[in-house]
């Protein structure tokens, strides 16, 4: 058959062939642009999630879980006659937070984008409903807790996310302006001082050091000048010795007077201000380097109050020992360097600010919670990450990593 085609039909065909391919190349990118239309996509299509970051925080969450049960069955029994009191509620917290978890790992976080400002003023409006609403404490009691019948949510900690997601968004939205005072500066010291003012009525001290130290390291990370830093460091040196010596910081100076002096015994004020920190220091030394063994602790039956909340690393400081202390502590290490290697190869500047903001919040937070267990820093009340007891604080982490985790999904970071 072949033979039977002339020079003039094969030219033919070939001119053909050849001008049907112009065709063909101009109907294929027809598909993806039809795909490219669906700008309100709210799942996320990305390749798969870090797998390395995704067992480290259940890692971290297990072992949380068993050492804040350690710290805490003798006190439930004590108060409550149950020594699953405090288990089971956190339990039923851990579930949620991880369903919260998988659920924005498949969220579209670019959507967030929408609920920046919002966030902050549904944040706000919770502060000021904790003040207004009557609490279930005593008169003295800090208000901090917005109480809704079986169960309570602390409004700060939908704060500290709120406030990462607003300055993440105003950074990526100007982040060619922020090194001016209109768009750079004026935007957090305004969000930041309505915050600390409601913290400051509770009162929050520690959430106002933590809130602070978070506005100030999100307008670093969008490249506002360390010269700004420094005039608003003295700035709020300033109004602190102002209101100390007006008598406006009554509730943080008695926190202050037995800093750095637990293992003094002056007078018996004294020894009672500081017993606290003092029965964390005698949990830490009598764990020693291999620790007591797990569940064996001395300190949490009634001589650490309330070793379930921000004091349950003393504890497990006293059962693990320094080693087992030091393996948890570089658990949190690597949770915060992947979590800051993933988002900082983020595909935009908003998944790069809102995830290294929320995975650093976790450091902050070790950090500050190590320093004042050990009376660097006094104690304030700043909780352990995924360890301390508390409903609020554990949803809301874990929530928080599922957006890291969406941002992994299209990050151009090697899956493993």
């Amino acid at each position: 058959m072949l033979q039977s085609y002339t020079y003039g039909d094969l030219d033919n065909f070939t001119s053909s062939s050849r001008k049907q391919k112009p065709k063909q190349t101009a109907e294929l990118p027809r598909k993806p642009q039809a795909r490219r239309r669906k700008k309100f996509r709210i799942f996320s299509k990305g390749e798969g999630l870090d797998l390395t970051f995704f067992l480290l925080v259940l890692a971290v969450l297990i072992i949380g879980l068993v050492m804040m049960f350690s710290a805490s069955y003798p006190y439930a029994f004590h108060r409550y006659d149950d020594s699953y009191f405090f288990i089971k509620r956190q339990l039923i917290f851990a579930l949620l937070g991880v369903a919260a978890m998988i659920g924005l790992s498949y969220f579209d976080y670019h959507h967030l984008h929408k609920f920046a400002a919002p966030a902050l003023g549904v944040a706000w409006i919770l502060m000021i409903l904790v003040l207004i609403m009557p609490s279930s404490g005593d008169g003295d009691e800090p208000k901090r807790w917005l109480e809704l019948g079986v169960f309570r949510i602390q409004a700060s900690e939908i704060c500290k996310f709120a406030l990462i997601l607003f300055m993440a968004n105003w950074g990526s939205i100007y982040y060619k302006k922020m090194r001016t005072i209109k768009f750079g500066v004026l935007p957090g010291v305004v969000v930041l001082t309505i915050t600390a003012l409601l913290l400051y009525l509770e009162p929050h001290y520690s959430g106002i050091v933590i809130c602070a130290l978070i506005v100030a390291f999100m307008m670093f990370l969008s490249g506002v000048p360390l010269f700004y830093f420094g005039i608003a460091g003295g700035a709020v040196a300033g109004i602190v010795v102002i209101m100390a010596v007006t008598g406006k910081l009554t509730y943080a100076m008695s926190r202050l007077d037995g800093w750095g002096q637990a293992l003094e015994y002056t007078t018996p004020e004294m020894w009672q201000t500081t017993w606290q920190t003092r029965n964390s220091l005698y949990a830490i030394g009598s764990g020693g380097i291999w620790g007591l063994g797990l569940g064996q602790s001395r300190q949490k039956y009634m001589f650490l109050p309330e070793p379930q909340n921000d004091f349950v690393f003393a504890i497990v400081c006293e059962e693990l020992g320094i080693i087992g202390a030091f393996v948890i502590l570089a658990l949190f290490g690597a949770l915060v360097w992947r979590g800051i290697k993933i988002c900082l190869r983020a595909t935009d500047k908003f998944g790069t600010l809102l995830g290294v903001g929320l995975i650093s919040q976790i450091g902050l937070q070790v950090v500050l919670n190590i320093l004042v267990i050990t009376d660097f820093l006094p104690n304030t009340g700043i909780s352990l990450p995924f360890f301390s007891y508390g409903g609020s604080s554990l949803v809301m982490l874990l929530a928080q990593m599922g957006i890291v985790m969406n941002i992994s999904r299209s990050a151009t970071l090697e899956k493993q």
